[in-house]
């Protein structure tokens, strides 16, 4: 957010200047937000030091919270801003509001990702000229570089071409207007109780001029935003129920009717926001240092993990459990990796002398389709959403589990009669220009992405293991590729891994370090983030196929 909202006297406060590219510009933002502040911290100080000075508590509360928002936004700014200037003057404004008594804010916890050590990430500060060029763009676009990007930067070639699609969908000339592209948003990440994503998108949506009131629940947001309520729910958690009559009850609901147009944009908004979501929990993004859970006010404690970690499982005895289990097992781990490379050479050659017939193909297909329904983690529990994320969102009992508990049928959709390179890709062209191909080009480097290694195996064809893990997807959700022979999924994908991709597909909001810890313990963590730019890419092709089809047969 560019511009902080404040109580009173605080709406001089600029943080826009901070993303130019011109240090002339910065250093004159930085010298009047040093101003402001030094301002705040000698009035709060001296209400502080005047003990029989009459004053007003709520006031002084309200003017102390305001302060202390700013010094986490100061904090943020010293830590992940990417012009060396501004990192270094916020933190001497910091440490002279320290210098004055009042208590300046720490981060709270170790880096962008709980799962990744923070060693292991590209710390700001030490980029190369072509990621700094990266890291500006996505700054003067956000005004923040948030943990989502420190953690995909591992991948710079797909990381350039999300944050392109990304900016292209909220900020760029398109059918709908800028406030309802965050709610949207916030909409989506809420069906699976993102806090994150959330809280990131309310500072957006205030900042572009959203009504604060929408905030308290969907139902003070406008008619036309809940009706679009239902299709979200189904799309996040059973996209193959989507038919053309959702879409026609969109488009014909009189004064609160979608164009064609708008209600493409959305889908692709809630589908983008879906798939965030799954990386988001899949890669233990941690919370901003600006926002809750990113900070404290309170000094250093023995105590070193924070109540996120112990609700999620992940907290020290369980990371001690997993690090001694690594040391037992680390000649486990090495064959496991020497018995995948096995079998895809074995695959390969039986690839090249016999080839299954088509009915054995497509009874492959299925089998592996009602196996991946029972693929669940040992403990899998219902989480309960917070209310400060589930008022975004109506029927919060709705999800991916009691359909598959219940034994319902997902019906086989065959991509020979829908694709998304013949149809989805012109529909979304057509009615959305630019955003297809956009959206074509992070499917494919998503796809296509390679660096030829395998944990410590160099010259690897790895595009059988990604087509495994792609197709193994788009099976759970009835997706079928006649060409495909899904037994290789079996061979290549072992239980933990699958119940990974099945959590992080499905249930994100359940994903927890031991699974991430549990499967390919032999591969680097660029690896792992890898698998996540899969699952998040097929996520989210596989809900727009059956949005796209859907309101193809409406036109039709």
């Amino acid at each position: 957010m560019l511009q902080v909202d404040m109580a009173e006297g605080e709406n001089e406060m600029r943080w826009d200047g901070l993303c130019s590219r011109d240090s002339s510009t910065r250093e004159t933002a930085l010298e009047n937000i040093r101003q402001i502040i030094l301002r705040k911290t000698e009035y709060l100080r001296s209400v502080k030091e005047t003990p029989h000075r009459p004053s007003d508590g709520l006031s002084n509360a309200v003017s102390l919270d305001g302060l202390n928002k700013l010094l986490a936004h100061l904090l943020m700014l010293s830590k992940r801003c990417p012009f060396k200037d501004v990192r270094e003057k916020t933190e001497f404004i910091l440490k002279s509001v320290q210098e004055l008594g009042i208590r300046i804010p720490r981060p709270l916890g170790h880096g962008p990702s709980r799962f990744i050590p923070e060693k292991e990430i590209l710390q700001v500060g030490s980029e190369d000229a072509q990621m700094h060029a990266l890291f500006a763009d996505s700054f003067a676009a956000l005004g923040r570089l948030d943990n989502i990007t420190l953690v995909m930067v591992f991948h710079p070639q797909y990381l350039e071409s999300f944050l392109k699609t990304q900016h292209y969908l909220l900020q760029m000339d398109g059918p709908l207007p800028l406030h309802y592209r965050h709610y949207i948003g916030i909409m989506a990440a809420a069906r699976h109780q993102c806090s994150y994503l959330v809280n990131l998108h309310v500072n957006d949506f205030l900042h572009v001029g959203g009504d604060p009131k929408w905030l308290n629940g969907l139902e003070n947001a406008p008619q036309k935003l809940q009706n679009l309520g239902e299709l979200n729910k189904v799309l996040a958690h059973r996209p193959w129920l989507i038919t053309k009559e959702h879409i026609e009850g969109l488009l014909k609901a009189e004064e609160h009717s979608w164009s064609l147009a708008e209600l493409v944009h959305a889908v692709v908004l809630l589908t983008h926001y879906h798939s965030l979501a799954s990386f988001t929990f899949g890669c233990g993004i941690s919370p901003e240092i600006h926002c809750d859970g990113g900070h404290t006010f309170r000094p250093p404690s023995v105590s070193n993990y924070c109540i996120c970690d112990i609700t999620n499982g992940n907290h020290n005895v369980d990371e001690m459990q997993v690090n001694s289990a690594g040391n037992v097992s680390v000649s486990d781990s090495f064959f496991e990796v020497e018995a995948l490379m096995e079998k895809m050479k074995q695959l390969q050659e039986c690839r090249d002398e016999e080839e299954a017939s088509q009915e054995e193909m497509a009874s492959r297909f299925e089998i592996e389709k009602r196996e991946s329904m029972f693929v669940f983690s040992p403990d899998d529990e219902e989480v309960t959403p917070a209310r400060d994320v589930s008022r975004h969102f109506e029927d919060t009992s709705y999800g991916y589990k009691d359909f598959s508990r219940h034994g319902m049928h997902v019906p086989t959709f065959r991509v020979q009669d829908y694709c998304w390179e013949d149809h989805g890709y012109s529909l979304v062209n057509r009615l959305y220009p630019d955003v297809g191909q956009l959206i074509d080009e992070k499917f494919h480097i998503a796809y296509n992405l390679t660096y030829n290694t395998m944990a410590m195996h160099k010259d690897v064809d790895t595009s059988m293991l990604r087509r495994a893990i792609w197709n193994y997807i788009h099976c759970m959700f009835g997706i079928r590729y006649d060409d495909y022979d899904y037994g290789e999924i079996n061979q290549l994908l072992d239980r933990s891994f699958k119940v990974y991709i099945k959590t992080i597909v499905c249930t994100p909001e359940k994903v927890t370090k031991r699974m991430y810890d549990s499967f390919w313990r032999q591969f680097k963590h660029s690896e792992k983030v890898h698998v996540n730019l899969l699952l998040i890419e097929a996520r989210m092709q596989a809900e727009l196929l059956y949005a796209l089809r859907a309101i193809t047969r409406y036109m039709t």
